[in-house]
């Protein structure tokens, strides 16, 4: 029999007039926890990096993370609804945030921070890449809390019925996802980056791994509705944008590691 979804109460926190909800918690433990993740990889060798540079550059990160994230969302989900209300980029409290958006604002946040602290746009990206799935984590617990991006239907034993949704039994793809894009990806990076690498190879792996798992787990995670799969007959949207990030992380690595041997390895 499947299981039911507890069918959480949107507000996690109320403070008199104030209501804090599951996403904004989330996202307040991503930046926290990751801020905690960055600062103990400075213990490492080949790490140039201190405590006060890290509080400087997640500044940039939040406003990567946020503005990408809500910009991607309209533009890669809902460009129908954005070339009709343009207002409704800044409806911040009707959700929406994408992932590979979120990703593009945090390059842009790393090409400009890397340009106030004269550092390569890829030393920065070598340095953050491993503290990313932490967020990543943070973000499909809300969507589980929340009961969105759910599965497909199916017939495994530990389905779950969303009964805001429907009454059939479901995939619980958030929980899939938040375990792939999270612990699983996590240990992968933290152990690729625990060494000094080529410039690059970080970043590669993080493209790579994740354009990987999240294909994968696409295979189980219901498509948007008003998009349905968008190539044959199977692919979503979701794989799509992944497709470039698979290809991005194979060239960034034969670059990191088919250059001259001479090359220098880099601290991140």
């Amino acid at each position: 029999m499947a299981m039911q979804h507890p069918q959480f109460d949107p507000v996690a926190l109320s403070l008199g007039p104030f209501a804090i909800h599951w996403y904004g918690l989330m996202y307040l433990l991503s930046f926290l926890v990751g801020w905690a993740a960055a600062v103990y990889r400075t213990r490492l060798p080949h790490v140039h990096w201190t405590k006060d540079d890290i509080s400087d550059f997640l500044f940039y990160v939040v406003l990567g993370v946020v503005l990408g994230g809500r910009i991607g969302y309209m533009l890669f989900y809902h460009p129908d609804i954005l070339l009709s209300d343009p207002l409704e980029l800044f409806y911040i409290w009707n959700g929406g945030m994408s992932f590979h958006g979120g990703m593009l604002g945090v390059f842009i946040g790393c090409w400009w921070y890397g340009r106030k602290s004269d550092r390569t746009f890829f030393d920065v990206t070598d340095f953050v890449a491993p503290v990313i799935p932490i967020g990543l984590f943070f973000g499909r617990i809300a969507n589980f809390i929340n009961a969105e991006l759910v599965g497909r239907v199916t017939d495994v034993p530990w389905a779950m019925v969303y009964p805001q949704i429907d009454n059939l039994p479901r995939h619980p793809s958030q929980l899939y996802q938040a375990g792939l894009e999270g612990p699983v990806f996590l240990a992968l990076l933290w152990w690729f980056a625990r060494r000094s690498r080529p410039r690059m190879a970080v970043s590669g792996v993080f493209l790579l791994g994740y354009g990987c798992l999240r294909f994968f787990s696409e295979f189980f995670r219901l498509p948007d509705a008003h998009l349905g799969f968008i190539a044959f007959d199977w692919m979503t949207m979701g794989q799509a944008l992944c497709l470039p990030m698979i290809a991005g992380g194979l060239l960034l690595l034969w670059l990191a590691y088919g250059r001259s041997s001479t090359t220098a390895e880099h601290g991140a």
